[in-house]
């Protein structure tokens, strides 16, 4: 094969030619004859046996020619992009295939090449950070989050009020007739939480224990098909009345809740425990503004290939979280099986997927830049770090991935530190200065 007229285009694409020669073209039809020969009849000839130059006689001389093409086009892609040292994303194109008359087989491809990175400024950025306070009200709020989760269920004897929890019986009917996914018994329900459909909680308030009541609820119109917008009746009992009984905020009550003898040591414990989490919660933050402003600093034409699969991991990955098998669903079944369409997905997912995209193209550019370097123990170290997290060995991440893989990405780590660690915290984000006309 030889490979030629490499033209390099605008918006990160390439376009290629690659010539197999007459040999390795008579070679890939002769492939193509004995692969097809046993599902094809020719009077005259048991199946399977009827010589090529009859099938070709009968069938004209190109009956062959697209599987041979197809035989071929792979190695030709590879040997274009290997000799070419082209680096490239997504998938190729094949702008245009012939069979010349020599009976040569000639490819014309086209690729998206991986973009051309400019640094912008990414050590020593300014970037806001968090105070982390704790008062003494958060402390309150989250002490009477545990005196809820504590709380004893009471029975009361009384007409139901907002923030009860009633047992009731109900039964839905439309048009006279029940409908599906519309009876409960025994259906535990908090006034006021706003769990039920819009309405009917409003109407269970005041009823008494034992009482049964018809509940008119005409369902939102953003509802499921079969009752959007669509006016029922609910027949409702009232079996019984509970309420939530909170502990008292004692020395009694930490030593239920905790490790501590008094609830002031409790409290303390508390107030630590936020400053911590809230502590944590500010570094993410701080680091994730520091790699997004280095990110916003490039200067890079992202091809949409790149945030296109980028995209399809990401969902591949939700659908996973949820227990679904994604790995054979075509990019438009995931959507739909996500509840996703176009609208949603520019709004939710393809901004992630951007941000990712430009990140790692950062984390890469800086590793380059700085011409880290990394040791043995470094990669294995690292290697370590993925295989805790995925709950493998070390080594069986290192034979999986790739020596090179393990590398990349543990430079990329480096790059990422150095942005962090080199990033300047401020309590504003810093005004852009206007430029002056010379």
């Amino acid at each position: 094969m030889i490979v030629k007229n490499l033209e390099k285009q605008e918006k990160n694409t390439a376009v290629f030619t690659v010539e197999s020669d007459a040999a390795e073209f008579e070679k890939a039809v002769n492939t193509a004859y004995q692969k097809n020969k046993g599902s094809i009849n020719i009077p005259g000839f048991r199946k399977g046996k009827a010589p090529r130059t009859i099938i070709e006689g009968m069938f004209g001389k190109e009956v062959f020619y697209q599987d041979a093409l197809d035989e071929l086009a792979e190695s030709a892609y590879l040997l274009g992009v290997k000799e070419n040292e082209l680096r490239v994303v997504g998938s190729p194109s094949i702008k245009n295939v012939q069979v010349t008359d020599e009976r040569t087989a000639l490819y014309e491809f086209s690729v998206t090449l991986y973009p051309e990175v400019k640094l912008g400024e990414y050590k020593g950025l300014k970037v806001v950070k968090e105070v982390v306070d704790v008062d003494d009200e958060d402390v309150a709020s989250e002490l009477e989050s545990v005196r809820k989760r504590n709380a004893r269920k009471i029975n009361v004897e009384r007409a139901a009020e907002m923030g009860d929890t009633a047992n009731i019986d109900f039964d839905g009917y439309l048009n006279g007739e029940r409908f599906d996914g519309g009876k409960a018994e025994n259906y535990g329900l908090t006034l006021g939480s706003g769990s039920f459909v819009p309405g009917f909680e409003e109407q269970v308030v005041g009823m008494q224990i034992g009482e049964e009541k018809d509940i008119d609820i005409t369902f939102p119109e953003n509802y499921t098909p079969e009752l959007a917008g669509k006016a029922v009746v609910f027949k409702v009992k009232l079996n019984s009345l509970t309420v939530d009984e909170l502990p008292e905020l004692d020395d009694e009550f930490a030593k239920d809740v905790s490790e501590f003898d008094t609830l002031e040591e409790y409290k303390a414990d508390v107030r630590k425990n936020l400053e911590s989490q809230r502590a944590e919660q500010a570094q993410s933050a701080f680091e994730s503004l520091a790699l997004k402003q280095a990110s916003d600093n490039l200067d890079v034409d992202v091809p949409d290939v790149m945030i296109q699969e980028k995209a399809e991991d990401m969902l591949r990955n939700y659908a996973a979280n949820f227990g679904l098998d994604a790995r054979n669903m075509s990019y438009e079944q995931l959507m739909q099986t996500m509840g996703l369409d176009a609208a949603s997905m520019n709004q939710t997912i393809l901004p992630g997927a951007q941000l990712q995209v430009r990140t790692d193209l950062l984390l890469e550019a800086v590793a380059k830049a700085e011409n880290f370097e990394t040791s043995e123990d470094d990669l294995n170290a690292y290697a370590q770090k993925i295989a805790d997290s995925i709950g493998a060995k070390a080594e069986d991440v290192m034979k999986y991935f790739g020596k090179d893989f393990v590398e990349a990405e543990q430079k990329k780590e480096q790059a990422r530190k150095l942005i962090v660690d080199s990033a300047i915290p401020v309590d504003e984000a810093p005004v852009a200065e206007e430029k002056k006309e010379d």
